[in-house]
């Protein structure tokens, strides 16, 4: 049996899970971690998980950071930034169309990692060299997405509150589609349905296991049904209720409630 912590490298960041490496490791204690780009100092967020399985190739916890580790990384950070302002200069001499967010050097200074934003591929081999030259360390340039960027920038959501992705989400909604508003009876305009990122929202997930229960065994709005009041066309449905609106063939036009047994009520674990 060997201990797991889980780290983050940053705020509301990923989560990633190390061998504890027999160290005595508390929630809130800050390590350094072996990476596969080197030495980098992580967060635990969650110390002494019991893990009874072997996990091949799982990376250790090197130690407990000291005062020590605390300031180079510091300094680290500080220099990162000096970069950052020097890799835009050179995107801008070069006429690269990118959009450099972020960079970070790992603990041993052995990488220094650039994070861009750009609408298709970028040929930046030039400017890897030109700061190669001037760093003496390995550069790496990473293309993120416009869900990064809106995590890193942060920003109000539709509800009025701080955007998930910055807050609390620790890994994007990669199986958000369309048919989650569809499925959620929600208007398609891309006003409604995208977040600040121009993407769909993350949000239509989290909902989408209910309302997909709760749409079993309910007609489409438009469909044709026949009801204990005679014949008719759905014209609303209230998935939530589980409850539709038919517009009678009649000569009032008139509008019937259909009430579908709650799944509650169908379950049959509490009867």
């Amino acid at each position: 049996m060997n201990n797991v912590v889980g780290v983050s490298f940053k705020p509301n960041g990923k989560i990633y899970f190390f061998s504890s490496n027999g160290l005595d490791i508390k929630d809130g204690d800050v390590v350094i971690v072996d990476t596969e780009k080197g030495q980098q100092l992580a967060n635990v967020i969650m110390a002494n998980i019991l893990n009874k399985e072997v996990i091949p190739d799982m990376k250790n916890v090197i130690r407990i950071a000291t005062k020590a580790d605390i300031n180079v990384f510091e300094k680290n950070k500080a220099d990162a930034m000096k970069a950052l302002t020097k890799a835009k200069e050179i995107a801008e001499s070069l006429d690269l169309n990118m959009n450099i967010l972020d960079a970070n050097y790992t603990l041993d200074r052995s990488q220094l990692l650039f994070y861009f934003l750009a609408d298709g591929r970028v040929d930046f081999r030039d400017m890897a060299k030109e700061l190669a030259a001037i760093y003496k360390t390995r550069i790496e340039l990473r293309q993120i997405g416009v869900r990064d960027k809106a995590k890193e920038v942060s920003g109000i959501g539709q509800c009025g509150r701080e955007l998930c992705c910055s807050c609390f989400l620790k890994d994007f909604m990669e199986s958000v589609t369309i048919n989650m508003a569809k499925n959620q009876n929600i208007s398609l305009n891309p006003s409604k349905i995208n977040g600040q990122c121009g993407r769909l929202l993350c949000c239509l997930n989290y909902e989408d296991d209910v309302y997909t229960e709760n749409r079993n065994g309910m007609p489409n709005i438009g469909e044709e049904v026949d009801t204990d009041k005679g014949h008719g066309k759905v014209i609303s449905l209230d998935i939530l209720k589980r409850t539709y609106t038919v517009l009678l063939d009649d000569e009032n036009d008139t509008k019937y409630e259909v009430v579908l047994p709650s799944k509650c009520d169908e379950c049959e674990k509490c009867s």
